[in-house]
């Protein structure tokens, strides 16, 4: 099966370093697993458009084909929204001379390509081509709250008619899947007649690749300048074991990573060899190297920046614990992508009890917190404890971690996630269907 993958998110570089990069990757690694042919059209491929020394493009996907649009003639914001609109329109274009068997596009603001572009093959073949829309966050809702929007009502109008045009609105999260359904209702490319129905909405969420992980132990280097970042794969010196909090994501209020150094501030003892270290970059970073000082833990804590995805398994595996600490919100809809990566890597997970981790860390049904430790959204208190716990119980850490590594292989792989959703398109079928 030929499958035109489309990713018009202007932040969004497709050999960039965010978990959305990430992301796209991986999906585009299992299709090709599952042997079917990927062709991309994106705005960027890396992390900075038409610079080829911001790109990380992995081994495996350096012959992918990919096509890019640039988003030009914006001065500011506003003209930017048009310029993203016009650039998603040309990736139709672009991809419309080319026979396809599937569009799967990457949800993003001003942009309905995929839907064009199915539009284009018809009107040229006189075949229809599935589309399906992968939506990761209430974009709409995070664009208000937390940037800027200009054309809000442009923005309402292009997510909604894409949303009910689409074939399957596949979708990170139940909370998401509720949003998506939402704005669906509202659009009036919707029929409400005999015959007709709306498309159908799944939750596929976040997955890890398996094989890029191992659960052997990378040497620390610990006699590192305080605060600076060191080379993932260090030498080590002969020294007692210290214990290694780990932390991976963009350094933004909703990942809670103030109340993580916190808690780490709270737990460690001065006689203890602690480490944190903090692979991911974001506005907040040198807040949290102030508190860090501020809270005497400076020389303990590493902040290593923006990492690059194949760097990310060595780093793992100088962790001893991974941490998710999200603070309480009213609607988590995040999938967490670290947590699986913490579990493919072996590793016990310290996480709030906050959307689907409890039923990542604790199992279906719920018994036990058998691959990690959950503590109550926000509350330091709670979660000094839990890594304490851990710091002082080798065995169960590796216990956990060895039951985080084994839900991750048999149930969270990518390519259980892209052959679930391909299923939903082909039988009308998933394994998590939601009710419109």
């Amino acid at each position: 099966m030929k499958i035109a993958y489309v990713l018009a998110d202007p932040g969004i570089g497709l050999f960039g370093v965010k978990g959305a990069s990430v992301h796209a990757q991986e999906m585009i690694r299992a299709f090709a697993a599952m042997g079917h042919e990927v062709t991309v059209y994106c705005l960027k491929r890396g992390t900075k458009a038409g610079d080829a020394s911001t790109e990380t493009v992995p081994e495996d996907l350096r012959h992918l084909p990919v096509f890019t649009a640039a988003v030009t003639g914006a001065k500011d914001t506003a003209e930017r929204e048009l310029a993203v609109l016009r650039a998603a329109s040309r990736l139709a274009t672009l991809a419309a001379d080319e026979d396809y068997d599937l569009i799967y596009e990457r949800y993003s603001l001003f942009s309905d390509a995929g839907v064009q572009l199915a539009q284009q093959l018809r009107a040229r073949t006189g075949r229809k081509v599935p589309v399906v829309m992968e939506i990761n966050a209430p974009l709409l809702d995070e664009q208000r709250q937390h940037r800027s929007l200009h054309r809000g009502q442009l923005a309402e109008e292009i997510t909604r008619e894409a949303f009910a045009q689409a074939d399957l609105l596949s979708c990170v999260s139940e909370p998401v899947a509720a949003w998506a359904a939402r704005q669906r209702g509202k659009s009036s490319a919707i029929q409400h007649g005999p015959g007709q129905r709306s498309p159908r909405i799944v939750v596929t969420p976040n997955g890890v690749n398996t094989d890029r992980f191992s659960t052997a132990p990378t040497p620390r280097h610990d006699d590192a300048p305080a605060g600076a970042a060191k080379a993932i794969a260090a030498p080590s010196f002969n020294r007692a074991p210290s214990f290694t909090v780990g932390f991976v994501g963009t350094l933004k209020p909703w990942h809670g990573t103030e109340q993580l150094l916190e808690a780490f501030a709270s737990a460690a003892e001065p006689d203890q060899r602690w480490r944190m270290e903090i692979a991911g970059d974001g506005p907040q970073r040198a807040q949290l190297e102030s508190l860090a000082a501020d809270l005497g833990i400076g020389d303990q804590v590493t902040f290593h920046g923006a990492v690059a995805p194949s760097r990310i398994p060595s780093l793992l595996r100088r962790f001893d614990v991974g941490a998710a600490p999200y603070p309480q919100v009213q609607d988590h809809y995040f999938s967490p992508l670290k947590v699986y990566e913490y579990m493919a890597a072996g590793l016990p997970t310290v996480a709030s009890a906050i959307g689907e981790i409890p039923a990542l860390l604790a199992g279906p049904t719920g018994a036990g917190q058998d691959a990690g430790l959950l503590v109550p959204a926000g509350d330091v208190q709670a979660l000094a404890t839990a890594l304490s716990a851990l710091a002082q119980d080798v065995e169960l850490r590796t216990a956990m971690g060895a039951q985080a590594r084994r839900r991750a292989v048999e149930q969270h792989s990518w390519i259980r996630r892209a052959a679930d959703l391909l299923q939903a398109v082909h039988t009308g079928h998933s394994p998590v269907e939601v009710s419109a």
